[in-house]
């Protein structure tokens, strides 16, 4: 227990996985294993972040850079694989839509309005604001174009329309690419939702950079940070499996909709831990490091983790194509405008903050209304 001592408060939340696993074995019901494992997943991804940048102060910059590049949305990744296993690959894309707009909205959202209330008016890097939401606006082409110009490509089913997904996927692998090596020629360090590194100009952000390095624990050594590293992956992965084997039953039964399930509370529970950071240091009056990881985390769906689980589901046999459900569009849509509206003149107030949670809000109660 020492190993794995409670250090935040959702360390308690590890006791969900042996009740998350009695659940399943002694049927207790879909309900309670969904629940369950749901929240037993929250402190593993936790970790997973955790671990990844103690690895990332020992080697360096540039290879830390790239372990928080595609390791810093694992517990989602994780989870979508499991769906794709299991067919399930409306669910795997509305989780994308989820998780892009729960960072621009969600995140960024209470970033800005418990920060404002607790320090006023704060400011942020309006340029790096300004360059991630360029990319975002991007991403969102690059999701928006296969899904409206297939059906002129062909079937839905057809290879033609695969080939195009693939193309595209393709680009966004190489844009997202581009972005990690600007960021590392300009700035000194990577395009990464949770970096240990120095992503902030020396004088004007020190505070922000010893934030994140004291939020890294270095005290790890690179064999601690490894053996937690693999333990909590192998736990999401365990966990995974028990929530995407319930969430039919569960659908059935509670009479929510699968969309709901995916967009909503599937990247909430895969990102709690790095939302909680967000909202800790807008707090602490460190908005550059707030509206980073939301705009960055975002960014790493839409460019990254996507496009490569198409090539996964390629792999597993079940072809996932990037054409997304017009209502998945428009909330995409809509969240990354807004977000960047608000992002725009480099600083943020409560106001602010509501405005963006009251979107977020009414894209919820309509995802909970929409029979899909």
């Amino acid at each position: 227990m020492k190993f794995l001592r409670l250090r935040k408060p959702t360390d308690i939340l590890l006791v969900a996985i042996p009740f998350a696993i009695i659940a399943s074995l002694l049927n207790w019901g879909e309900t309670y294993v969904f629940g369950l494992s749901a929240i037993a997943i929250i402190p593993l991804a936790g970790y997973i972040g955790e671990a990844t940048e103690a690895l990332a102060v020992f080697t360096g910059p540039r290879v830390g850079g790239l372990l928080n590049a595609t390791l810093g949305n694992a517990a989602e990744l994780i989870i979508s694989v499991v769906a794709i296993r299991e067919g399930l690959l409306d669910l795997v894309k509305a989780s994308i839509a989820g998780s892009i707009i729960g960072n621009v909205l969600l995140v960024l959202g209470m970033s800005m309005l418990l920060g404002g209330i607790k320090n006023g008016i704060q400011h942020f890097d309006r340029r790096g604001a300004g360059n991630n939401a360029i990319l975002l606006v991007l991403a969102v082409i690059g999701l928006v174009i296969p899904s409206v110009l297939s059906s002129s490509v062909g079937p839905r089913d057809s290879i033609e329309v695969e080939a195009f997904s693939i193309g595209v996927a393709v680009v966004m692998i190489v844009l997202y690419i581009l972005g990690l090596l600007y960021s590392f020629k300009m700035d000194g360090g990577p395009l990464t939702a949770r970096s240990s590194v120095d992503v902030y100009p020396e004088k004007e952000h020190q505070n922000s950079r010893e934030f994140v390095q004291a939020e890294a624990h270095p005290a790890w050594s690179t064999r601690k940070s490894l053996i937690i590293l693999g333990i909590a992956t192998a736990g999401v992965a365990f966990m995974s499996e028990l929530l995407i084997g319930s969430v039919e039953p569960v659908v059935m039964s509670l009479g929510i909709s699968e969309f709901f399930v995916g967009i909503i509370l599937i990247p909430i529970v895969g990102n709690v831990a790095e939302h909680l950071v967000a909202v800790k240091v807008a707090v602490q009056n460190e908005m550059d490091l707030s509206v980073e990881i939301a705009n960055a985390s975002s960014l790493q769906i839409a460019l990254f983790v996507a496009p490569v689980l198409v090539f996964v589901s390629l792999l597993m046999g079940n072809p996932m194509k990037l054409i997304f459900h017009e209502v998945e569009l428009l909330a995409i849509g809509v969240g990354i405008l807004i977000a960047a509206l608000v992002s725009s003149d480099g600083e943020s107030n409560w106001l602010e903050g509501a405005e963006l949670l009251a979107v977020y809000l009414i894209l919820a109660l309509a995802f909970f209304l929409i029979p899909m």
